[in-house]
């Protein structure tokens, strides 16, 4: 049937109708701008970008609209009247909508400025000016910070977790408050509270960053929480990553063995006059009812030691131990880049059962990242234990042994008369299914709740065919992304690790930029991946490393350096990355550049330890092994890539004595690889699929050896039957497959069930995307337990194929400003549907068919032009809009390339 499908694909459109979405003729005034962005975020307060970037959308039902000039103004009281403007650009003639500096007076620690945009289009219209946007700017020097550093004044054993420090103090506010700031951030983890109130929603502040190097601190609006007399604001300190354990070999306090936390609250009151409350000598500390909190073994609540009330004033504190001022310096301090991690949604149990084994086990439906919210009623000093798990095991049994050392377990001691409801602090699980022990009572579904958490990424992208088992794919590489997504890239987020190793974010990043905005959360750990980066230019084998000082250097690992500023300017039209990473991926390059030539004077890198193309396809089979792929190779392979990509960076910046040099080192490599690993035939040295991927797609062969390792790469999927590709190989397997003409092969590898495939796992029921392709091997035993997550988004890389050949959706230019929505029909599919939310809007492609009919529409956002190809729609009755195509009314231009109509979309 599928090869069925595809023959209709290619030789039977004998119709082809394009709908474009909105475009229909409207009154003039209908331009409207809508979307204001600051650095990619909406009125964002506490940002420390001197001159931040001003960002927004244009939205119109006419055709083909552009922009053709703005005017933005910028005032500091939200009045735009005469005198009161900051900064007014005047009319601008110019079509651009995103990342436009601002250029006006210098701004002001915690000053609130506001802005609006009017803008011209190209058929005569002036939109009314937006709605009013702000942003906050926080603290923007070390000297702004008044308040000291504390630590708790307790004594504790730092080799082992310890009950959680509560930190509080009493003022008094003489006035009606107008406007309050907290400026907070500690060593650890913090929750903090105003009067009995939370403080913001975010959780796991201040985040995990290269700590020696760079602390981020969080600015909240807390007005509506202070009041005139007697306040109290409390701080609960958790080890998180700073103390906590982390890494492999129990390591513990790998940032510092104590607690520590840095608060300002600046007031305003009505009369104009401010006041200070800081972190200072006269706070107090205790401990509370979390007894024990880590990252990877849980939690440990005694319910019976609540101290009720110590966030409000009046709370009897005479027990309490003084703190003790520390000085750890403000220089380092930093306003977050990335959006925080919150709760995002809530997961209820579709099962409770009982398995062979005995144990009472809640399946909640979906692999997880976050924790359960329990509710209860039971006698004093009752014990409730939590134990989470990915799955079970062959038998129905729980199983938990891929964890390794990590306990993740959660235990509530029960304060007993009446009912009481708990969820976690500065722990998070992975997990599916929840065995419950000591449940008091009969447990029903609505005793338990599961509360997802990740960074709070704006979704921008969906991706949905005719297939059920690809669409679960798709589900899975999003839910990957969720739960590996939580302040940094990780790597899984269950079993004792949970790091932001650089490979896996390397080979995902266009996948996750397709998915979601990720921009700010991606900038951010590049800055501390360049903190953490060795000054001999090595990069960490994780981000932020606590690893070592010598776990670093990994090609394909390191690459990430290069390879994810270059993916988020391509998404986003970011200069600034580039720029702001421009030395750190010089720095990378010029270390793989004297590891090459340390021994010889070739271009060779083939000294350093990587770990290759992790998880390849291996085998029983006596006659095959397994795909092993010469590490040296792809080592050179990607210093061959990091180079090129530098090189185009340092175009694009102007570096244009850097930019002949990488483009000569470039070419030296090139050279060193054909010599040293290419054959006369064409073959390539290990004649594994990975292999002739890497040549291929880094454009490492001569120009006339390509056809010929196209056809060695053929020859061993054909005789596979399936891919034999790791995390290094796998991006590229259907993208090349596609570039070279031979969507028929990449289609049917997607489609494959029997493992290894991408779908395999979800016959398996897998609701992520697993580490392993055979994590459960087809007679449903697990692979090693020593490595084996059940939520590994790196072979969730598919994802980019999705949307940019299936669907058809990509960037022509950096950022979208011109598209290509170029589909590429097969696989059976009647239907595909993506939609692509973009700086400039939504972009959308949508094909379909009816018999031997196709449909096909788009959707192209104000502000940009699109070439859309119309898959072999040559010679063929082509209608749009229930008339014959013809150029205007949005399509500037149209010509047969090959098979195939190409047109030259307006917006629409």
């Amino acid at each position: 049937m599928p090869d069925q499908q595809l023959g209709i694909v290619m030789t039977l459109l004998s119709v082809l109708m394009v709908l474009f979405t909105g475009m229909i003729r409207a009154q003039p005034g209908d331009l409207t701008v809508t979307g204001l962005k600051v650095e990619y975020m909406s009125n964002p307060v506490g940002i420390d970008e001197h001159r931040p970037r001003l960002s927004w959308k244009l939205q119109t039902r006419q055709r083909n609209t552009r922009q053709t000039a703005y005017r933005l103004q910028v005032s500091e009281t939200g009045k735009f009247s005469a005198d009161g403007i900051l900064w007014d650009t005047g009319r601008v003639s110019s079509d651009r909508s995103v990342h436009l500096a601002y250029r006006g007076p210098d701004l002001e620690s915690g000053k609130r400025y506001f802005w609006r945009v009017q803008t011209w289009d190209n058929h005569g219209n002036r939109s009314g000016w937006s709605d009013p946007a702000f942003w906050e700017m926080g603290l923007l020097t070390p000297g702004d910070w008044a308040a000291t550093w504390i630590e708790p004044g307790l004594e504790q054993d730092t080799t082992r977790p310890q009950p959680a420090p509560m930190l509080r103090r009493e003022f008094q506010l003489d006035g009606n408050v107008r406007r309050a700031r907290a400026y907070v951030t500690s060593h650890g983890l913090y929750e903090m509270k105003i009067n009995g109130q939370n403080v913001g929603n975010q959780l796991f502040t201040p985040g995990w960053t290269s700590y020696h190097n760079r602390l981020q601190y969080q600015t909240y609006d807390v007005t509506d929480l202070l009041s005139s007399g007697d306040n109290a604001v409390g701080v609960t300190l958790g080890n998180g990553w700073f103390r906590g354990w982390i890494g492999f070999s129990n390591q513990r306090n790998f940032y510092g063995t104590r607690l520590a936390l840095l608060v300002q609250i600046e007031v305003t009151y009505a009369d104009g006059t401010t006041e200070l409350i800081t972190s200072d000598g006269s706070w107090k500390a205790s401990t509370g009812p979390i007894r024990m909190s880590d990252i990877y073994d849980g939690e440990v609540y005694d319910a019976t030691m609540e101290k009720k009330g110590w966030t409000n004033a009046g709370y009897d504190d005479s027990n309490w131990t003084p703190v003790r001022t520390a000085r750890h310096g403000k220089v380092h301090l930093a306003a977050p880049d990335a959006p925080p991690v919150r709760k995002i949604q809530e997961l209820h149990p579709v099962e409770i059962l009982t398995t062979p084994e005995g144990d009472t086990v809640v399946d909640m439906g979906q692999n997880m990242v976050g924790w359960i919210r329990l509710r209860t009623n039971g006698p004093r000093n009752h014990i409730i234990t939590l134990h989470h798990a990915e799955v079970l095991d062959k038998e129905g049994n729980f199983y938990t042994e891929n964890l390794r050392a990590a306990e993740q377990k959660v235990t509530y001691i029960l304060n007993g008369g009446g009912d009481e409801v708990y969820e976690p602090h500065f722990t998070f699980q992975g997990f599916r299914y929840v065995k419950v022990e000591g449940y008091p009572g009969e447990l029903t579904k609505d005793d338990l709740v599961g509360v997802v958490i990740h960074s709070d990424m704006e979704p921008t992208g969906h991706f949905e065919t005719s297939s059920a088992l690809v669409n679960q794919l798709q589900h899975n590489i999003v839910w990957g992304q969720k739960g590996n997504f939580l302040d940094i890239p990780t790597d899984c987020p269950q079993r004792d690790e949970r790091l932001g190793w650089t490979g896996d974010i390397q080979v995902f990043a266009q996948t996750a930029c397709y998915n979601m905005d990720a921009a700010g959360f991606l900038d951010k750990w590049l800055q501390d991946l360049e903190a953490d980066q060795r000054e001999d230019g090595a990069v960490p084998y994780v981000i932020p490393n606590v690893l070592g000082e010598n776990a670093v250097g990994a090609s394909g690992w390191g690459d990430a350096s290069v390879i994810v500023p270059w993916t988020l300017y391509q998404a986003y039209g970011d200069e600034r990355i580039l720029q702001q990473q421009y030395d750190s991926m010089k720095q990378w390059v010029e270390f793989m550049r004297e590891r090459a030539q340390a021994d010889s004077t070739t271009y060779l890198w083939d000294n350093n330890f990587t770990f290759g193309d992790w998880l390849s396809f291996n085998s029983d089979a006596s006659d095959y092994p397994g795909a092993y792929t010469d590490k040296e190779l792809i080592s050179t392979a990607f210093f061959a890539r990091s180079t090129e990509l530098l090189h185009k960076t340092a175009v694009i910046l102007g570096r244009n004595e850097d930019a002949m040099r990488y483009t000569g080192l470039h070419e030296a490599i090139k050279d060193a690889f054909q010599v040293e690993y290419v054959t006369m035939s064409g073959r390539v040295l290990s004649n594994t699929q990975t292999a002739y991927l890497l040549a291929l797609q880094f454009d490492l062969l001569p120009e006339d050896f390509e056809h010929a390792a196209i056809r060695y790469l053929l020859a061993d999927i054909r005789e596979r039957g399936h891919h034999t590709t790791g995390f290094l190989g796998t991006p590229h397997l259907n993208p090349v497959l596609s570039q070279y003409g031979y969507d028929q092969q990449a289609y049917e590898l997607l489609l494959r069930t029997e493992y290894p495939s991408w779908l395999y796992p979800v016959t398996m029921g897998a609701t992520t995307i697993w580490e392993r392709w055979d994590g459960i091997k087809p007679d449903s035993t697990f692979q090693d337990p020593g490595m084996n997550s059940f939520n590994h988004y790196a072979y969730g890389a598919i994802g980019e194929w999705l949307y940019k050949t299936v669907a058809g959706i990509e960037p022509a230019e950096p950022g979208y400003r011109t598209m290509a929505i170029k589909p590429t029909p097969g696989g059976g599919f009647t239907h595909v549907r993506s939609i692509k939310e973009t700086m400039f809007g939504t972009t959308a492609s949508e094909w379909n068919f009816t018999g031997d009919r196709f449909s096909m529409r788009v959707e192209v956002p104000v502000n940009t032009t699109a070439e859309v190809t119309l898959p072999n729609a040559a010679g063929k009755e082509v209608i749009s809009g229930g008339e014959e195509l013809s150029d205007g009314n949005g399509i500037n231009t149209s010509e047969e390339q090959n098979e195939d109509l190409v047109l030259d979309l307006g917006s629409g």
